[in-house]
């Protein structure tokens, strides 16, 4: 879908040097993996909290946690993905202390007998740029998937907004391969019903504000 782009990774080897650089007191390096990082630090945040002072606060606890334990890093996966696992993790906080009956913890394993993704799922969202622009359906899309439950919701983000692999989502979550699979599937599965059900609404008020084509005589 048009309105979701991922950001192309930085490369490995100069994201490890800046976190050797800053290990080695360099808070500079440290500052530029800041820069790099923040906003889509911030857009997962907001994503999860739906609320943008809890993500601002988010992504300044996330950054001081990571640089704070920094020497605990230890490379054997992207500095990106263990800050986005730092990251999530103080987001459901937020939400934990918010509303915590209905928040649902990650660490629970989805069962799912089959990890294949349906052929249907392809084509998981409604095509209407011919209806609405670009700016619109971004908006669209970002209110829809505020409405899908905390557990879906950051799986989706992770995977389909941020691009992460299967692999890396896995790791940040620390979630099992077939549990992202299957939040992931019921993520657009749901993220596609809603999207139907938004534009079939559209469509019906839309057509009901029409003027007839007659002029009323007969």
């Amino acid at each position: 879908m048009g309105a979701i782009q991922p950001k192309v990774s930085e490369p490995v080897s100069d994201e490890l040097a800046l976190v050797e650089a800053a290990k080695a007191g360099d808070v500079s390096a440290f500052e530029e993996l800041v820069r790099r990082y923040d906003r889509n630090v911030f857009r997962i945040a907001q994503h999860i909290t739906q609320n943008r002072e809890d993500a601002e606060d988010v992504v300044q606890d996330a950054f001081f946690k990571a640089y704070s334990n920094l020497k605990q890093f230890q490379g054997q996966s992207k500095f990106y993905t263990w800050l986005v696992r730092i990251a999530v993790n103080e987001a459901l906080m937020k939400l934990r202390r918010r509303r915590p009956e209905r928040t649902v913890s990650l660490d629970e394993e989805v069962k799912t007998e089959d990890d294949s993704v349906p052929r249907e799922v392809a084509d998981w969202t409604p095509n209407p740029e011919q209806q609405y622009s670009q700016a619109e359906l971004r908006d669209i899309l970002d209110r829809t998937i505020h409405g899908l439950p905390a557990t879906f919701r950051t799986v989706f983000v992770l995977r389909d907004v941020e691009g992460l692999s299967t692999e890396e989502t896995a790791e940040a979550l620390d979630l099992s391969i077939p549990a992202v699979k299957s939040r992931l599937l019921r993520a657009r599965l749901q993220l596609r019903e809603r999207l139907n059900k938004f534009f079939q609404r559209r469509e019906r008020v839309n057509g009901s504000q029409k003027p007839s084509s007659g002029d009323g005589n007969q």
